[in-house]
């Protein structure tokens, strides 16, 4: 009796399936996969739209101001914009309102100065040489108003790492470490002098403040405004020159980089 009795609880403990068996002994039924999903993580928020701002392309200058040049050359990638901040409005000093061709009354400060859109005005009608312009002479750079028309308020900076390389009566001049040349016009220049006392303190890094926009020009008084130059290399043929470039499209490029954070 006490063999067969073994016997049979041998047979139910081979009998059970490999996952085990039954509370009454029986094999148990294999367990089923997980096939369900894990939860989704919830969606993140949408990405933000570009901030854009209206602007007319490059070369479009005031109506009867010069011919513009419609260079789309990117001169300056990845230049910061020369302004601290913005908003910022690029336009015509000599053609906005309270400039000698002003399009009707105003002054400088008319709100109509600090609006949108940005023109271009690189080549209007001036009587200095500059061989990037239609009519081989032309307006060299470009103006810019910063945000409110108050002078010694709003900070320039460096377009990019470099060394201040003159200061003069209402012009400094930065060469970059890549070899373009900016020039700004028009900073309070005793300020600038007192930032930069010495050959020594002229290093500068992107992005440093330089000076504040004023109207200083040398000894007289302009628009509150900055103006704004790139000197390139150019290699024309087999000659190669630094001269004055369209600056337009360098401060589309670099005051959207500033809107969007990524200046």
């Amino acid at each position: 009796m006490r063999r067969l009795a073994a016997a049979a609880v041998l047979l139910m403990l081979t009998a059970c399936a490999p996952g085990g068996c039954s509370g009454t002994g029986a094999p148990m039924a294999p367990a089923e996969p997980d096939t369900a999903a894990p939860p989704a993580s919830p969606p993140g928020p949408p990405a933000p739209e570009p901030v854009t701002w209206p602007h007319e392309p490059a070369g479009a200058l005031h109506p009867g101001s010069g011919s513009g040049a419609t260079d789309p050359t990117l001169w300056a990638g990845g230049m910061r914009f020369p302004l601290e901040s913005g908003p910022a409005y690029a336009n015509s000093q000599v053609y906005g309102y309270g400039g000698w061709q002003a399009p009707g009354p105003g002054g400088q400060c008319d709100p109509r100065n600090y609006a949108y859109p940005w023109r271009d005005n690189f080549c209007e009608t001036r009587s200095w040489s500059n061989s990037k312009c239609p009519a081989g002479r032309g307006h060299q750079g470009q103006d810019i108003r910063p945000a409110t028309c108050e002078k010694k308020v709003h900070w320039a900076v460096a377009a990019e790492a470099g060394r201040i390389s003159s200061i003069g009566s209402y012009t400094l001049t930065l060469l970059g470490e890549s070899g373009r040349i900016y020039r700004y016009l028009h900073l309070d220049m005793a300020e600038v002098n007192a930032l930069f006392p010495t050959q020594a303190s002229r290093a500068v890094t992107r992005g440093q403040r330089i000076g504040r926009v004023s109207d200083d020009f040398g000894g007289n008084a302009t628009t509150i405004h900055l103006h704004f130059e790139i000197k390139a290399p150019v290699t024309d043929g087999e000659t190669a020159a630094v001269i004055f470039v369209p600056t337009y499209t360098s401060l589309v490029d670099s005051y959207s980089r500033l809107l969007n954070a990524a200046a």
